[in-house]
């Protein structure tokens, strides 16, 4: 099933400057892997993946990172409400080389997620998106400006007390909330999005239910296919 539709969609607006950064109390970083070139980490809900504008906004894993690790900088990035796995680079060749990686899509990416609804199957979303620059950090469908972006979705478990479904998503592209505005275009938005699900929707979680849970990536230097996963905590 390939959905496509026509138009515009849009999405409410929202005002960030209300939020209120509370990150999660630093207990030590759960490290998944490590060695001279690079760092792969299990980053928790709530926490900035890099410093936000404003003192504060510096808490962040990236900066929890630097602190035990001088020479660690910042490959890719994962929403604040999102979890899971996050890779950093030590030092600047080792940067260069993940980010290709990255870019050239030698990466494979999976997330779980738990959304509203019944979904059933699995199938492509593929759905252009750009900033909705007047609500940022909204993003939007848009067929005319939007950058291409496909995620694949495979639902795996109906718990029909919750009204909910969990599904494994695959980002083939990496636009931002490209997952949680996917979800919301098939009808399904994600549990406690506090940016694009409805109040039930939103109210079902005390958190996005979004994780990352799968990455493949070739060693910046070896270039040996390295796999890591982590399971959900919902």
């Amino acid at each position: 099933m390939d959905l496509k539709v026509e138009g515009v969609l849009m999405v409410a607006t929202h005002d960030a400057g209300c939020v209120i950064y509370s990150p999660p109390a630093h207990a030590g970083l759960e490290i998944l892997y490590r060695d001279d070139v690079m760092l792969v980490l299990d980053k928790p809900s709530g926490l900035l993946s890099v410093p936000g504008k404003g003192e504060d906004k510096a808490d962040c894993l990236a900066s929890r990172v630097q602190a035990e690790y001088s020479d660690a900088l910042v490959v890719h990035r994962l929403d604040m409400s999102t979890s899971g796995i996050l890779v950093m680079a030590r030092g600047i060749d080792a940067q260069r080389a993940l980010s290709r990686s990255f870019e050239l899509r030698e990466t494979q990416k999976r997330y779980v997620a738990l959304v509203s609804g019944c979904l059933r199957g699995e199938g492509v979303v593929d759905l252009p998106l750009i900033t909705d620059w007047p609500n940022r950090p909204r993003q939007m469908v848009d067929f005319e400006r939007g950058k291409k972006a496909l995620t694949r979705y495979r639902a795996q478990e109906y718990d029909p007390v919750i009204d909910s479904t969990r599904v494994e998503l695959e980002p083939v592209t990496g636009r931002s909330h490209q997952l949680r505005v996917h979800m919301l275009a098939l009808g399904h938005p994600i549990l406690g999005d506090d940016l694009y699900a409805d109040a039930g929707a939103r109210d079902k979680a005390e958190r996005l239910l979004l994780h990352a849970s799968y990455l493949s990536i070739p060693h910046p230097v070896t270039a040996q296919p390295l796999v890591f996963s982590s399971a959900a905590p919902f």
